[in-house]
Parts: structure tokens; sequence; C-alpha cells
């Protein structure tokens, strides 16, 4: 028991021991179960639980080892994980740092296989379809140097295609070690065929086996390698039920090595008696023309004439079109003098010098009758605007101020029309019938009365004269 004296630990600080205590003491190690809760954040990184019958443990595969995982994880598939024991610091959950996975059983592997296939199939790497040379100049094959299939292979070719060129390019079909040398083998296979260009094709091919046994050619680095290849390549792998990625990658797939064989070169025997087939109908054909153009040359030899006999032909066909052609000359040359003696009866007919001795007479009539018209035509209009002169002036309003009149404006240009519009000290501008003047009012005037009213108004001053002076 710690001492009571004894300082204690802060949270950090204890998962922090607990974290490099785990570590240390487990290190790496590998651990079986079943995938659950699967997720795959934006980070890349994978989160999931590996569980079994009693038990779970949660774990993280990030993002820098998740790309190496050859299918991806979902929930209730069964892996072995490596991986070192961690606690997560912040949060103090215990977890597994996953290193590497790895499918477990069959069934998994087919999981996986399906998985992979529709990877691969959605990215477009089972789009090869190339045609295959039959026969290739120069066979490439990848192959194990001392299993069955070589020999297949040889034999077939051997038997169909005695002059077929094949190099074989040693490799491993099983194991760990078999995908990455059949993907460097493909890489100098294309390599290579720049610098030989009688290297056309490549066979990439097995016997059969199990699963497992087949699993290399289920790679997917091995399938893209494939697919990029510039060399055409046809992928014969197993038994006829068996298939791999290899065969969906490449250009064409063949169900056993020997079937593989039979498809990239002819059959001899069947192309010599196709060729004796050929040669039976060629001399046949030979006969055929020979006689037909023996017999054209005797029709031709019937229908051929001497020479003098068709000059002669000629010369009278030749006279008969010299006569047509000077009847023509003739009768095209009367035509063309009368359309020339109708067209001088027309032009004379028109002649422009008749025409414009016309237009000069016309001429000078218009010419008269404008100078005898255009005095006429001044006098009337002087004396209409004579009269129009003398009605503005009736009308005008000047004509009046020039009587003595004059009309009074003020500031704003408003005419005064009533004293009572004005007040005494307004300056007004008074129009007259020559210039202007400007006026200040001093009193004001009523509107003289009519005669009733005057002496009514007479009558009430002589009573009141203080009234007089307030309406002065």
């Amino acid at each position: 028991m710690p001492q009571a004296d004894t300082p204690p630990l802060s949270v950090s600080e204890l998962n922090r021991r607990a974290r490099l205590m785990l570590e240390r003491d487990f290190g790496d190690c590998w651990v079986e179960g079943e995938l659950s809760g699967v997720a795959r954040p934006a980070s890349g990184h994978v989160y999931f639980t590996l569980k079994d019958e009693r038990a779970q443990l949660k774990c993280a595969l990030f993002r820098n080892r998740a790309r190496f995982v050859g299918s991806p994880l979902n929930d209730g598939d069964r892996v072995r994980l490596r991986g070192k024991v961690s606690i997560f610091e912040p949060r103090g959950d215990y977890q597994m740092i996953v290193e590497a996975v790895q499918p477990t059983g069959q069934g998994d592997l087919l999981a996986a296989f399906e998985r992979l296939k529709h990877q691969l199939g959605a990215e477009g790497v089972f789009a090869n379809a190339r045609p295959l040379p039959c026969p290739p100049r120069h066979l490439l094959v990848l192959t194990s140097p001392t299993g069955a299939a070589i020999r297949d292979v040889l034999a077939v070719l051997a038997a169909r295609w005695p002059l077929s060129r094949v190099s074989v390019l040693p490799v491993p079909v099983q194991g760990k070690e078999a995908a990455p040398a059949m993907i460097r083998a493909l890489a100098l296979a294309n390599r290579d065929a720049r610098f030989d260009p009688e290297r056309d094709a490549i066979l990439v091919t097995r016997g059969g086996g199990s699963l497992e046994d087949l699993w290399a050619f289920n790679d997917e680095h091995l399938a893209r390698a494939i697919f990029h290849s510039r060399l055409p390549v046809l992928s014969a792998v197993g038994h006829e039920t068996d298939v791999t990625l290899s065969d969906f990658a490449a250009d064409a797939r063949s169900p056993t090595p020997s079937a593989a064989a039979e498809r990239l070169v002819p059959d001899q025997t069947a192309l010599r008696q196709r060729l004796d087939s050929a040669l039976s109908r060629l001399a046949r054909a030979q006969r055929s023309r020979l006689d037909a153009e023996t017999q054209r040359l005797d029709h031709l030899r019937a229908r051929l004439r001497h020479p003098g006999e068709r000059l002669a032909q000629q010369r009278a066909h030749l006279g008969q079109l010299e006569g047509r052609l000077q009847r023509a000359m003739q009768s095209r040359l009367v035509e063309a003098r009368t359309r020339q003696r109708h067209a001088g009866a027309r032009l004379k007919a028109f002649d422009p010098r008749q025409q414009l001795d016309s237009a000069r007479q016309r001429l000078a009539q218009a010419d008269n009758r404008l100078m005898a018209a255009l005095p006429r035509q001044l006098a009337e209009h002087r004396q209409r605007l004579s009269s129009l002169v003398r009605e503005l002036q009736a009308v005008s309003p000047l004509a009046v101020l020039g009587r003595g009149y004059s009309i009074l404006a003020d500031d704003e240009g408003r005419v005064i029309r009533r004293s009572q519009d004005t007040q005494p000290g307004q300056q007004l501008t008074a129009r007259l019938g020559e210039g202007r003047l400007k006026v200040e009012v001093k009193r004001r005037f009523k509107s003289a009365p009519a005669p009733d009213q005057a002496a009514t108004q007479a009558k009430d001053q002589a009573k009141d004269p203080q009234r007089q002076n307030e309406a002065d």
C-alpha cells in the first residue's frame, strides 16, 4: 500500500503509465475474432470491435496501414489481426493498434475474392479485350518451369504449330512470393518488348489446385499489372471450373493450359487441309478463266475488220459532218444579218438626238411659263402678306400700348389688373408702346363707382368727412 503522504497521480499520468506498461509487456501479438461495428470516418482510419463468444476488444487500423488491406472489412468477417495492445490516453480506452489483417478460413477467402472482384470491376481493371495474335511470333509463358502446365502447353504447341517461338519466364505459382514474382516478370516482359518487336503475347498459366493454392492469382496488384500490360495477356489458371482475378484482368481466358495453347496457334493439319482445298479451287478457277478468255478471244477475232475499211467509213462520216457544219454556218450567218437589220431599225426609231431636241423644246416652254408666272405669284403673296400684317396689328397689344396705354407687372412677371393686387411701396414694371419704366406704388385708389353710387357716396361724405378720409 502506498504511504498516506505519497502524492497522488493525475488521470493523464496514470493512463500514460498504463499505456507504456501494456506496450512494453505485450509487444506485437496475433488475435483472432469476428469484426463488429466497423466505422470509416473521413480521416481514412478504420475503427471496429473484435469479439468472440465471451469478450470484445476495441481496435484501430490507421490510414497508413489500412491501404495495405487487400479486402474491405465488413461486420461479421472473421479475421486474424496483428498489432500491439495500448491505451488511448484522452479517454482511457483499452484498444489494439492493428498493423496487419488476414482473413481466416476458406469462406473468408471466397468473400474476400468477391469483394476484390467487385472493387476491381468498378475501377475498370477487367475492361481489357485486345485481340490475341494467332499465331504469335514470340510467345512469353509465365509459369513454373517444372509444373505440368508448361509441359502441356509445349506439347500442344509442338503438335499444332512447330514454328512457334516460345520463351518461358520461370516464376513460382504458389505461396507468398508467387504474386510479386509474376508482377516482376510481367514488368520485365513489357520492358524487353520495346527492344524485341517479335514479342507479341503473354500466357499466364498453372495447373489445378485448391483455392489456397491458386490464391496468388487473386492478388490485387497482379491483376492491376496484367491490366496495365502493353502486351496482350491470355490467362489459363487451374481447371475449367477455377476462376481467378487474373482471368478477369487478362485480355482473354482459357479454361486450361492446353486449351490456351490451342487458342494461341492454329492446327497445322487443318491448315494443310484448307491449303489443299484452296489449291484445288485455284486450279479449277484458273482453268475456267482460261476457257472463258479463249472463247472471248475467238469472238473478238470474228468481229475484227481491216483498218482500211474502218478508215473509209470514218472519211464518209467526216464528209457528212463537214457538209452539216457548212450549212449550219450559212444559216447562222443569215439569221445574224437579219437580227442586225432589225436592231438598226429599232435604234434609228429611238435615236437619242431626236429625243434630246424634243426635251429641249419642252424645257424652253416650261421656262417661259415659269418666268410669266413668277411676277404674278410674287404680287399675290405680297398682297396676302400685307393683309395679314394689318390683321395682326389690329389685335396686337402693342398697338394698344402705342395709343398711350401701359401694362403693369410685378417682379415675378404677373400682370396687375386691380389696385388691390398691389401694396404701397411695391416696385412695378410698366411696359409702354416703346420701352419700359420702373415705378413705385405710392397710393391705391378704388375703382370709380357708378353714377347712382357716386351720388350716394357724396352725400355720405358730406355727412361724415372722416369716413371720406379713411376711404382715401
